[in-house]
């Protein structure tokens, strides 16, 4: 139950998406509805992407 309601909360604040068996830490995937500009900002260390749709940067804290 925790698990969920944290990523919910990460979800609502960072506009991230967490994987099925998403733990604490793990990685998480940036949300499609955010351009890449916007990623761009958010994340300037920049993000994985293994597919053109999905990309992958370290938990936001």
């Amino acid at each position: 139950m925790l698990r969920l309601l944290d990523s919910c909360q990460l979800t609502a604040s960072h506009q991230v998406a967490t994987p099925v068996n998403w733990q604490h830490g793990d990685d998480v995937i940036i949300v499609p509805a955010v351009s890449d500009e916007e990623a761009k900002a958010k994340y300037p260390d920049g993000w994985d992407s293994p597919k053109p749709y999905i990309r992958i940067v370290p938990q936001p804290e």
